[in-house]
């Protein structure tokens, strides 16, 4: 549960990491949740930590904003039958679309209680939102919304009609087009052809194909955007000295209950890309 301000006030309870509908009303329901601008844009770039994740035991799931309908390539029927294809191979317990405008979010009235509805209604320990800085103006606008979303889901009196008010443990933003400093990387070299499978998914937006408007150029369908998407991800991993990774940035400075604990279980010993120690 939370205060008037946004913040919990300690009785949420632990959470079981269960699909949503299946856990208590007073708890979490899914573990994380992903919230995406189009269908496709989370199995780009948090697409194998939500593998991963899966692969730890914990539910995910997905809520992607818009349904791409302005996308330069595919029909709404396609990209509804490729993003659920996706979906199953991501392994998630439930996939949502809020049908918001398509090159039109932002952090409106109508659109934060659609996104707060998802947040109370899903019950999510941890949200997944896009960094908010990217060449497109959706995926920077998406991440303000969500943030802001994630806020107001905690404040009793905003849209109190989309649910009980509700706060997850923690928001972190996964990266997009844009460089962002991480707080963390995940180790996906585990989740990595996964990934590569449910990007392959998007066939109607990944091949150029056909004449006219379909054959309009655009960046994930140039020839070398799923290799770039790997090679990012390679680049991340070796800052942690794994073969793959995908950054994530928290609004807060993580704190560590065991720091003991935390680099026997997670040594990364073996980094071949460091940070600058000065400015």
């Amino acid at each position: 549960m939370t205060d008037g301000d946004g913040q919990r006030d300690g009785r949420d309870g632990q959470g079981d990491g269960s699909p949503a509908g299946q856990g208590p009303r007073t708890g979490y329901g899914v573990a994380v949740l992903a919230f995406g601008p189009h269908p496709d844009d989370v199995e780009l770039f948090c697409g194998g930590t939500l593998i991963r994740i899966g692969e730890l035991g914990h539910a995910t799931g997905v809520v992607d904003l818009t349904r791409g309908e302005l996308a330069s390539h595919g029909t709404l029927d396609e990209r509804a039958r490729e993003s659920e294809a996706a979906g199953a191979v991501l392994g998630l317990a439930f996939r949502d679309n809020l049908g918001l405008p398509d090159t039109g979010l932002a952090a409106t009235p109508d659109q934060l209680a659609a996104v707060v509805g998802a947040l109370r209604r899903r019950r999510p320990e941890i949200v997944l939102a896009p960094w908010i800085e990217d060449r497109h103006p959706d995926h920077a606008a998406a991440g303000t919304l969500v943030a802001r979303a994630v806020f107001l889901a905690g404040v009793r009196k905003f849209a109190p009609g989309a649910g009980e008010r509700f706060v997850p443990r923690q928001l972190l933003y996964y990266a997009m087009r844009h460089r962002m400093t991480p707080s963390f990387i995940v180790d996906t070299s585990a989740a990595a052809a996964r990934k590569a499978r449910a990007i392959a998914c998007y066939a109607s937006q990944i091949l150029r194909r056909g004449t006219g408007g379909d054959a309009d150029p655009t960046l994930i369908s140039s020839p070398r955007a799923t290799e770039a998407i790997d090679v990012r991800d390679r680049y991340y991993g070796s800052m942690i000295g794994t073969s793959h990774g995908e950054p994530l940035r928290s609004p807060n400075v993580p704190g560590l209950v065991d720091p003991v604990r935390q680099f026997r279980d997670n040594p990364f010993t073996e980094a071949h890309a460091l940070e600058p120690l000065e400015p």
